[in-house]
């Protein structure tokens, strides 16, 4: 078994090892690969796993080896899965390595929106509370959450967490989704779109990006919300029409907003979030703690063993 990590680097940039997955077959792995040396770097594979190096219906038409495909991440977009079904070659994905880090991230933002621990701790340092007559000082208004409400577009398992996290904050959770079930229900109530968007102080973002739900925040969606309404992205950049959250933010309909994704990235220098008011935005790190991206190897390993063994698991092409 041959096999071919396109562009590891993230998943692993050195603290974790690529063991299990040498013990399966003969291993390469490539940092990043560049769109003209996919095919060189695949060559004879027989497995190829890809985070963000895109693998089109030609690029698997010109690897007669190529028997398995693994994707580190949990999106998958950036595989041809008809092509690779047509060919007969699994896609398996890993659906739930991040859950808890992710949700755990989405808080973070939150609370940092809510009281600008890193501006303010900055500020010490820079001499200003030393040299303050007062005994404390802040720069922005602090927000406490108790009480207030969050609406989670999107409440599978990683809207479930980010709920529960609120909850425990004392907040009121409201969710939108198209499957409710009981687990969600002992986090939240479920509401329709308009009635979640126009009751939250918090929206926070956990949806799939499918063609129903791109764009699915733009001006008519943000006109229903609370004046002063949060918002919270760490699912999908496109989920956002990212100059009307924009316009949001500066003329104030929008407080502010905690982002970890953008449509494009890395984010493009002309994006127009870049310059809008209060919009925090951090590049794509919520699934990136160690214990997750460990879980994710492992799962990732587990795919293709599982595969070789006769038991294809995660397959996202079946």
């Amino acid at each position: 078994m041959k096999i071919v990590v396109l562009d590891g680097y993230t998943l692993n940039p050195g603290d974790l090892s690529w063991g299990a997955l040498a013990a399966l077959g003969e291993t390469a792995v490539y940092d990043r690969t560049p769109a003209d040396e996919i095919l060189a770097r695949i060559g004879d594979a027989e497995a190829v796993y890809t985070n963000k190096t895109p693998l089109t219906r030609e690029t698997i038409q010109a690897c007669p080896n190529l028997k398995f495909i693994g994707v580190l991440a949990t999106g998958y977009n950036v595989v041809d899965v008809a092509a690779a079904k047509e060919r007969g070659i699994p896609v398996c994905n890993v659906p739930t390595y991040g859950t808890a880090a992710v949700g755990q991230f989405a808080i973070a933002m939150l609370l940092e929106i809510c009281h600008h621990v890193a501006h303010h701790s900055e500020a010490v340092h820079e001499g200003r509370w030393s040299g303050n007559i007062d005994w404390c000082f802040w720069d922005y208004p602090l927000i406490e959450l108790e009480g207030k409400t969050m609406g989670v577009i999107g409440f599978g398992r990683i809207g479930q967490r980010t709920g529960e996290i609120a909850k425990a904050l004392g907040m009121r959770v409201l969710a939108y989704d198209a499957y409710q079930n009981d687990a969600g229900k002992a986090i939240a109530t479920y509401a329709d779109l308009d009635t979640l968007l126009r009751g939250s102080d918090v929206i926070s973002l956990h949806c799939p990006l499918f063609p129903e739900t791109k764009g699915i925040i733009n001006a008519a969606s943000i006109a229903k919300m609370k004046n002063g309404v949060i918002l919270l992205n760490n699912s999908r950049g496109p989920l956002i029409v990212e100059q009307d959250l924009a316009n949001a933010l500066n003329s104030g309909k929008v407080y502010a907003a905690g982002l970890d994704v953008v449509s494009e990235e890395p984010i493009s220098p002309n994006n127009p979030l870049l310059s809008a008011k209060n919009c925090f935005i951090t590049p794509h790190i919520s699934w990136a703690p160690k214990e997750s991206r460990a879980r994710l190897m492992n799962i990732a390993v587990e795919n293709l063993a599982n595969w070789m063994g006769g038991k294809p698991t995660n397959v996202v092409n079946a």
